[in-house]
């Protein structure tokens, strides 16, 4: 029998908590949706599997729209895993868009602890608010745990911010995830007291499923041919309308549903380290150059933990890549360290200093965007 899918505005947090708490209770499916952002061509069904709870719609921030379907079986399987990772349920702050898979994991944690989560206001991403926030949830003397989800660029930003940065160290717990968090913002958060936990995983894995690099309680990882594979009881059904794509990307291996990351990426001694997209490489001079290991060496200077390195056509090497930043950043300082580090072919070609970077409604960087700045003809 299909169960309703129920379309809910994500600019109002709290109507889709409540839609997502009647979905994990057996009522219509939730599909949250982000005003004011470009919507997948194909319009959602009326009405999906019975199994599904949660829709979570993701174009990503260089890959084609899906949709990807979450039964209320591994929403609360990635909690409760969560919860045993982290020493317990906690009252939680929303800083997140309710749209994005991490945002909804604030939500569905509260929901399974039975607490309300206090929300930074909506809008560009302020200290001074998220400071607010964080007070009503330390001076709440009925959270036994107190926990919040930031993708890296928001931490940076509370760590410029001296009393951000203190209500952020009260915490027992800060997320942080979306993409890779650079060493020195961690050593800076760690420095300051703040208790962080860094996250992988992605809409098809309930989000997070992976900290500090261990696996959670239930989560396998393994690699095939270089690609990162992750299993658990926290899989999505699929994507809604896609057989093929679910046929690509959800394997069967070892007896064990896999979910294939696209990332690259090793398993050693049971800890999982990320190298980058398995389909973001370019070819310099002849050389693979992995763009996300030139990223991670080039937030590694203090100030640019948000920089991005992209890829722009070249007619002597055939691609190189590029860094774009918002802030001064020597040239010539980056190329040795990168060189040093991963060879000659792989040093930027360029630093391009924009005012603001493009981002995603996620906090993530708006990669398609920046690609577009930099290598227009692309």
């Amino acid at each position: 029998m299909p169960r309703p899918l129920v379309a809910v505005g994500a600019s109002d947090p709290f109507a889709v908590l409540r839609g997502l708490e009647a979905a994990l209770a057996g009522g219509p499916a939730l599909l949250p949706v982000a005003e004011g952002t470009p919507a997948l061509p194909t319009r959602p069904p009326a009405d999906v599997a019975q199994r599904v709870a949660l829709v979570v719609e993701t174009s990503g921030s260089t890959g084609t729209g899906k949709r990807v379907a979450l039964s209320s079986e591994a929403l609360l399987a990635g909690a409760a895993a969560a919860d045993a990772a982290l020493g317990g349920p906690g009252a939680w702050v929303l800083a997140l868009p309710t749209h994005y898979i991490a945002g909804l994991n604030v939500l569905t944690r509260s929901i399974a602890a039975g607490s309300t989560p206090v929300v930074v206001p909506a809008g560009h991403f302020d200290p001074a608010g998220f400071a607010d926030a964080a007070a009503q949830l330390v001076t709440d003397r009925s959270a036994p745990r107190r926990y919040t989800s930031l993708v890296p660029v928001q931490l940076a930003r509370v760590l410029d911010d001296e009393r951000a940065t203190a209500a952020l160290a009260a915490f027992d717990a800060v997320l942080v995830g979306g993409q890779a968090t650079p060493v020195t913002l961690r050593d800076r958060a760690r420095e300051a007291g703040v208790p962080i936990v860094t996250t992988y995983g992605a809409s098809e894995t309930s989000g997070g499923c992976v900290y500090d690099g261990v696996p959670l309680g239930p989560v396998h990882a393994a690699v095939d041919d270089g690609e990162l594979l992750l299993a658990g009881p926290m899989l999505a059904e699929g994507y809604l309308g896609d057989d093929d794509r679910t046929a690509r990307t959800f394997t069967e291996r070892d007896g064990q549903r896999w979910y294939r990351t696209g990332d690259a990426g090793e398993v050693v001694d049971g800890r999982v380290r990320v190298v980058g997209r398995l389909d973001d490489v370019v070819i310099s001079g002849g050389e693979k150059v992995a763009l996300g290991a030139v990223e991670r060496i080039v937030r590694g200077v203090p100030g640019h933990e948000g920089a991005v390195v992209t890829r722009r056509a070249s007619g002597e090497w055939g691609e190189v890549p590029v860094v774009v930043t918002d802030r001064p950043l020597d040239l010539d300082a980056v190329r040795t360290a990168v060189g040093d580090a991963l060879g000659r072919a792989a040093r930027p070609a360029e630093v391009v200093v924009l005012d603001r970077l493009p981002m995603l409604p996620s906090g993530k960087p708006d990669r398609r965007a920046v690609r577009a700045i930099v290598d227009p003809t692309a």
